[in-house]
């Protein structure tokens, strides 16, 4: 029987940039957030004589061949186990097909995942199974050639994202907080967006040195700013790492981002560069901020290059008034929730009843 996966997206908690570098990338600090919002991919696969792929959507949009992520994702993980398989992989989206949700990089996780359950049982399933610590390893090694932000997706949760973004480690998670994802039917080209952020660091004579001490401190600060979102450290469990709500310490309405004032400071470099060139943008970030509110967000921001804009609440009534002011202004919004890890790995296999 074919197995369905829940392709979560994710939204970036701040995003720090570099200067450009020699090779033509950026260095990254930024924390990554799953989020409850998801695609769904269904797979199928056996053995077979010789390797085929089959790929489908409900979405036109979505390539159907070697350059879909979930495609690539597979192909390689395939060539590396040294085993011929038939699959056919379908994407139902949800997601927008790019907006800063990483919905693409998302697929290609859900897409080795279902291939890992439909091998479980074969002959080839025992090369994973023999294997399993190396294989851990290189799964993060393909996700990683497969794009930047792919590797997050095999550890979800709140992930620490370095280098390129594809160097990853998983943070302490916080409790659930509800949040508001805009989709505005606007289009922000990444490499635009990265080409602005160069000429702003010419311009800001932002060297790489600069940068490098900037990022590294970004980093070390999210990193103790995440271990002191439990009063006294991190004390998660060792394998979810999830932070447990403690309303013996925290007011029911207490968030951990704010007991921390992780939101204080956080930000995403890349609105520097994307709200002067699309300014309905930044009115968008207002409106999900709503700020003197008594519903006013913990926290707003663009996620990754855009153009879906984030809000974070404390409760689903902030959430859904942030969505009216979005609605009232002609913007589409979907309501979701932050998902920790535990719980991101829980619900990613979808259960049949038969």
């Amino acid at each position: 029987m074919p197995t369905t996966v829940r392709s979560h997206a994710k939204i970036n908690l701040g995003l720090g940039i570099g200067a450009p570098r020699e090779d033509g990338f950026h260095s990254l600090t930024t924390v990554y957030q799953t989020l409850e919002l998801h695609d769904l991919l269904t797979i199928s696969a056996k053995p077979a004589k010789a390797t085929t792929l089959r790929l489908t959507s409900n979405d036109k949009r979505v390539p159907a061949d070697e350059r879909n992520t979930a495609w690539k994702m597979v192909e390689l993980a395939l060539k590396t186990l040294e085993i011929n398989v038939e699959v056919e992989i379908h994407i139902e989206k949800r997601l927008p097909v790019q907006g800063g949700l990483g919905a693409g990089s998302a697929n290609a996780v859900a897409a080795l995942v279902g291939l890992e359950k439909e091998l479980g049982s074969t002959d080839q399933g025992s090369r994973i199974r023999t294997c399993e610590v190396r294989w851990m390893a290189k799964r993060l090694e393909i996700a990683a050639e497969v794009g930047s932000d792919v590797p997050l997706f095999l550890i979800g949760g709140a992930v620490l994202g370095l280098d390129r973004g594809q160097q990853v480690s998983p943070l302490p998670d916080f409790e659930q907080v509800w949040c508001v994802v805009a989709t505005p039917a606007i289009g922000v080209s990444t490499p635009q967006a990265f080409r602005d952020w160069d000429a702003l660091c010419i311009s800001e004579g932002l060297t790489a040195t600069a940068s490098a001490d900037k990022l590294n401190t970004l980093s070390r600060t999210y990193a103790s700013a995440f271990a002191g979102a439990i009063p006294g450290g991190w004390h998660g469990d060792g394998s979810s790492g999830v932070l447990p709500y403690r309303e013996d310490l925290a007011g029911p309405q207490e968030s951990a981002l704010v007991r921390t004032g992780i939101c204080s400071w956080i930000q995403n470099d890349f609105e520097r560069v994307v709200f002067p060139q699309h300014p309905s943008l930044r009115e968008i970030k207002r409106l999900l901020a709503g700020s003197g509110t008594p519903e006013a967000a913990i926290y707003a921001s663009l996620s990754g290059s855009g153009s879906a804009l984030f809000g974070l609440y404390l409760t689903r009534g902030d959430a859904e008034a942030a969505q009216a002011r979005l609605r009232a202004n002609g913007v589409e919004s979907e309501l979701t929730r932050t998902l920790p890890r535990s719980d991101y790995w829980g619900k990613m296999l979808v259960q049949k009843v038969i």
